[in-house]
């Protein structure tokens, strides 16, 4: 990753410390950002487990954007078309209806009842902005490959 700020870190583990994510997955924060200053870690599973959360750049005592760059790495990850496959089912799934998991029988029933219908039927032209949108970025093109 081309990222100095990332070369500021103390390695001091407060990142790792605010992981909701590290408490229950093999999630290291600290690792990754170490780890990507030496090496190509796109292949890395781990990648995949950081919630996004924001604690570990909230906490930084340097102020380094964490959560920012290991979206940026998961971006590197994905052009060298390395994704985990049950993120790539999702990414499909999107490009496929627009939504980026199923609507189940349950949540059809409440949709109803809120008077909302059934988001596969009506947004035909909204799923048509998506795909248009999805293909100008070819991140269609990333996730089928």
């Amino acid at each position: 990753m081309k990222n100095s700020e990332i070369l500021t870190c103390l390695q001091c583990g407060t990142c790792h410390a605010s992981c909701p994510a590290g408490r229950y997955t093999s999630l290291n924060v600290r690792k990754i950002v170490r780890d990507s200053v030496r090496k190509d870690i796109s292949y890395e599973p781990e990648l995949w487990m950081c919630a996004t959360c924001y604690n570990c750049q909230e906490r930084c005592p340097r102020g380094i954007k964490v959560t920012d760059a290991i979206l940026t790495l998961r971006s590197e990850a994905v052009k060298k078309g390395e994704i985990l496959p049950a993120h790539r089912k999702v990414c499909k799934f999107l490009i496929e209806t627009g939504h980026s998991i199923p609507i189940d029988g349950k949540h059809r029933l409440l949709r109803k009842r809120l008077g909302l219908g059934n988001p596969e039927a009506a947004h035909k032209k909204a799923l048509k902005e998506v795909r248009t949108l999805l293909a100008s970025t070819k991140f269609d093109e990333m996730i089928i490959a």
